[in-house]
């Protein structure tokens, strides 16, 4: 019997990730045969990890936080949404290289259209937070016809910085989060801060949300909630978690990884995020 294929998913901290039980099912519906683990991974190891990682054989890797940016000056080989994002979450290994690519942005969509049947032509976003993971996804969501993103930040260099980045794809401003009262509503608030992992509620301004405003979370599960929980209060009647992101941004990885796109929509009916 021949040795399944290694592939896991690096972050710090990771023991919440349920990426190893989708990667399983993917597996088992597909009939691939692999081993997916999550191994939580501080920053000053992650290097030394993904070497070794690639000394023993292992095909490829996912990267979550707090690495997807950091990871960037590891990679042989960047895809062009990569390079312009500027963060990683799937890594291969071809042929001894080690191939980078961000698969964050087209689960987004993903789940956003194909599941949701949440409309991007024309609409108004504000992505809160100016990360790794709003990197990901702002040319997705420009390149799927949104009509203007405003990126919100605590700080607002690195929101100036990000929209002047991606200027070049659509029309993309900034702002910090202490002035967004002058805003809104949006047609879609996507959250892309860390907030939730305290498990306080957030405390952006109200007026952002309005009935029609859809709101979603990039985080899932327990980390979701806060956001979640705001967004009502403020007003939503449509949220939703990264749930359905991750599943879809996974399938994205796996379909890179073995050639074989899994059915998530399987996968989505089973599990709630």
């Amino acid at each position: 019997m021949s040795t399944p294929d290694r592939y896991a998913v690096l972050g710090y901290p990771i023991a919440h990730s349920r990426s190893p039980v989708i990667h399983a099912l993917f597996a088992e519906q597909t009939r691939q045969s692999i081993v997916y683990e999550a191994v939580e991974t501080p920053p000053e190891k992650l290097e030394s990890t993904i070497a070794t990682f690639r000394r023993g054989g292992g095909k490829g890797l996912n990267i979550t936080v707090p690495h997807k940016s950091e990871v960037v000056r590891l990679v042989d080989e960047l895809t062009e949404h990569a390079a312009t994002a500027g963060a990683v979450n799937t890594l291969w290994i071809d042929d001894g290289r080690l191939f980078g690519t961000n698969t964050d942005g087209v689960g987004l969509v993903r789940d956003l259209t194909a599941n949701k049947g949440w409309s991007l032509h024309g609409r108004s976003l504000l992505i809160l937070g100016a990360g790794g993971a709003t990197r990901g996804i702002v040319r997705p969501l420009l390149e799927q016809g949104a009509g203007k993103i405003v990126i919100a930040n605590r700080t607002l260099d690195k929101a100036i910085a990000l929209a002047a980045h991606f200027g070049a794809f659509g029309d993309v401003a900034s702002e910090r989060f202490d002035d967004l009262a002058n805003l809104g509503p949006f047609d879609l608030v996507i959250n892309a801060t860390s907030a939730g992992l305290d498990g306080k509620r957030p405390e952006f301004p109200e007026r952002i949300v309005g009935a029609e405003t859809r709101c979603y979370d990039l985080a899932y599960g327990a980390s979701s909630q806060p956001f979640l929980e705001w967004a009502r209060g403020a007003g939503a009647q449509h949220v939703a978690s990264g749930w359905g992101m991750l599943v879809e941004q996974a399938a994205e990885a796996f379909e890179i990884w073995r050639g074989v796109r899994p059915n998530t929509a399987d996968l989505l009916s089973r599990f709630a995020g």
